[in-house]
């Protein structure tokens, strides 16, 4: 017979009394984040435009362009940079560093790879009826917001976290 295991509440006691992250702070770093992502996006798009013009996945008389509303690609990018990042960084981007923040998880002691994927995907949730899963921030208890939430992650200050799990 299998039973349920609340493995996710130790998890949950670990992280009592952490400082989380203001919605200013979290703003910064995703706004950041975001202008580090285009500025890749064209660095990476400008190295290999010549091989996609030779394989014949684009075409010479259409541009590169970074822009959310416009193209698969770029949606495909943010994803990808935000969910790898996420994960290499142990829950920092270079936004997310810049600003002394780090997201955590609330059922492992490390982000998971699918886990920061999965939080990458839900910022497109987030922005869903004019960005109201960013504003849940200030209604959620735990200052969660969509993705938070789809996730199962919080945002927390770097050095309070460091503090508390040495």
């Amino acid at each position: 017979m299998v039973t349920f295991q609340s493995n996710e509440t130790k998890r949950i006691l670990e992280l009592q009394g952490l400082e989380l992250t203001s919605f200013t702070r979290r703003a910064i770093a995703f706004i950041a984040d975001l202008i580090f992502a285009s500025v890749l996006f064209a660095i990476v798009a400008s190295l290999l435009e010549p091989l996609l013009l030779k394989l014949g996945w684009i075409s010479s008389d259409k541009d590169i362009v970074f822009a959310l509303n416009l193209n698969w690609y770029s949606v495909a990018w943010i994803v990808i940079y935000f969910g790898i990042l996420t994960y290499i960084g142990r829950g920092k981007t270079p936004g997310k560093k810049i600003c002394g923040i780090r997201v955590i998880s609330l059922v492992h002691n490390r982000i998971s790879l699918w886990h920061s994927i999965e939080r990458a995907l839900g910022y497109g949730a987030s922005l869903l009826e004019l960005g109201f899963g960013f504003i849940q921030y200030f209604i959620h208890p735990n200052k969660r917001t969509v993705h938070d939430r789809i996730a199962e992650s919080i945002v927390v200050r770097e050095k309070y976290f460091k503090k508390n799990n040495k």
